[in-house]
């Protein structure tokens, strides 16, 4: 099974931007029993690689990098742990990258001429966003009826409400977002409202089946 194939069978990515390292076993672990063990950690703060590499210490959860913007972010991401990496758009540099390492990479695009480009640097599987802002499941439709060999995977403003419009286009193999990882829950250390956040994005995305 390709990492690709196994993103596709959680139909949901947890896309996380740790408060601190200290969250990140407590946060993964709650996705774990949840029944979502899948989560992206973006590289947004300064301590996010550490967060990142206490996270893949987690029995049991898959764990990729979000926001690798830079080849040196690809290598860095793979040493601490991280089973595959997500980038907000596509460079020449990135995508050396990712095929030199071996990296499962989902490229970020926005534009009939982003999904392009990635495709010619072999690439059949992108990243929609910032979703919401670039026109939603309308826009995204419309380059699904162009695109008819390249899978997305819509990520940014996206909620459970409008996941499920996202995820009835035959081409959309995950849905991006942070709707079940409550902030508030998170400052309190509330890992048991956590975890029933994550059951119910699980649940809302299964009755969809």
């Amino acid at each position: 099974m390709t990492m690709i194939t196994m993103l596709e069978g959680f139909r949901t990515i947890p896309v996380c931007t740790l408060r601190s390292p200290a969250e990140a076993r407590p946060l993964g672990e709650a996705l774990v029993a949840g029944g979502l063990p899948v989560v992206e950690v973006t590289l947004r703060t300064p301590d996010a690689l550490a967060g990142l590499a206490e996270m893949c210490k987690v029995p049991g959860l898959t764990v990729g990098a979000g926001t690798v913007r830079t080849a040196q972010q690809m290598h860095e991401v793979l040493e601490a742990g991280a089973a595959f990496a997500v980038s907000p758009a596509l460079t020449a540099s990135l995508a050396d990258a990712a095929h030199a390492l071996g990296l499962p990479f989902i490229p970020g695009v926005a534009t009939p001429t982003e999904i392009q480009t990635a495709v010619d640097a072999g690439f059949d599987t992108v990243k929609f966003f910032p979703a919401e802002a670039s026109g939603g499941v309308r826009a995204l439709k419309a380059l699904t009826d162009v695109f008819v060999d390249v899978r997305f995977m819509p990520t940014g403003g996206i909620t459970q409400d409008s996941a499920r419009d996202y995820r009835a286009l035959d081409q959309v193999f995950a849905v991006g977002g942070s709707w079940m990882l409550p902030l508030a829950a998170r400052e309190a250390e509330d890992w048991e409202a956590v975890r029933l956040a994550v059951a119910a994005c699980v649940a809302s995305a299964e009755a969809e089946r």
